[in-house]
């Protein structure tokens, strides 16, 4: 088993691989290097987002890689996400075609409802603010998520999902969805174990995307939860031992902590050294003490909060 091998198979019949290579935070004149080195070290699954603003340089770079010979269309497995100012259903479909375009493609292999809570469409902003506080829009994601299964119905992607949703609003969801959520993309790393949204969603076949899985060490300020913040998973004492019993890096400890656990991952790197070291994980297996470990070191703390929004009804980390 290999990081271009490595797969598990979502509830529509697809198939995920399970080391993905993550392009948030990505600077767009390094983006393009780095998804380069990534499939040239055997990675597959590509993970993107509208709103990391760099989507034109990673379809440059899987466009050439696919010219070079290197990788064919049917082998890649390309993410992108579907974001905040754009959960009116009429606002669906321009956002995909949008970026279909930017990435030069036909179609996406799975594509996401980024995160629960919409926001107002003003002129293309990300974040639309008025007097400092975040323009939020009352858009039902079970309305959304109908527009999204139209894109499945038209061939424009092959799998939907989402990301960031808590357990209640996946069992709402399910609830009302003609096609099932195939993937719940969210925080996931030892001090975020979220045992009771996991366990769902193993129980409903939903599959699960660990992101920042090594704790974001690279994260800004504006990441810097206060006091409370751990600062650096990779340092913590347990994982560096686990590592040094298994002549391994923190790095790749954290990541096999998920792909052993059937849960994909999406580590981010531009350093084509590092690329290549994360995709070390498939020749090892974690003990069972290990993981009981490494599961001990929950503190439900979050690199990702989005506490901007955390009064309004969708706002998911009430409740995970």
């Amino acid at each position: 088993m290999s990081v271009s091998t490595a797969r598990r198979q979502l509830n529509d019949g697809s198939w995920m691989p399970l080391l993905g290579f993550g392009t948030w935070k990505s600077e767009p004149e390094m983006v393009g290097n780095a998804v380069s080195a990534a499939i040239d070290a055997g990675y597959r699954h590509i993970d993107g987002a509208y709103s990391y603003m760099n989507e034109a340089e990673v379809g440059a770079a899987v466009k050439r890689k696919i010219s070079e010979g290197v990788v064919t269309r049917e082998d890649l497995f390309i993410v992108s996400k579907l974001w905040c100012t754009f959960h009116a259903p009429e606002d669906v479909k321009p956002s995909v075609m949008e970026t279909l375009r930017k990435l030069q493609l036909t179609y996406l292999n799975l594509y996401l409802i980024h995160f629960p809570v919409g926001f107002q469409n003003v002129l293309g902003e990300l974040l639309p603010k008025h007097e400092g506080r975040v323009l939020v829009s009352e858009i039902d994601y079970v309305d959304t998520w109908k527009a999204m299964e139209a894109l499945v119905d038209e061939g424009f992607v092959k799998s939907i999902g989402v990301s960031n949703f808590n357990t209640s609003q996946l069992q709402r969801l399910l609830s009302k969805a003609r096609i099932f959520p195939a993937v719940n993309q969210v925080e996931l790393h030892p001090y975020l174990t979220q045992p009771e949204l996991v366990e769902f969603c193993v129980s409903r076949n939903i599959a699960l995307t660990a992101y920042s899985p090594l704790g974001s060490p690279g994260r800004s300020l504006n990441f810097l939860n206060e006091s409370a913040d751990p600062k650096d998973l990779l340092k913590d004492p347990v994982v560096k031992m686990i590592a040094e019993k298994h002549s391994k890096s923190p790095a790749q400890i954290l990541l096999r902590f998920h792909i052993q656990r059937n849960i994909s991952t999406i580590p981010k790197s531009i350093s084509p050294e590092r690329i290549r070291k994360n995709t070390e994980v498939f020749d090892f297996e974690l003990t069972e003490d290990d993981l009981h470990l490494l599961l001990g070191l929950n503190r439900n703390w979050r690199v990702c909060q989005m506490k901007i929004v955390q009064d309004h009804r969708f706002y998911p980390f009430t409740d995970s």
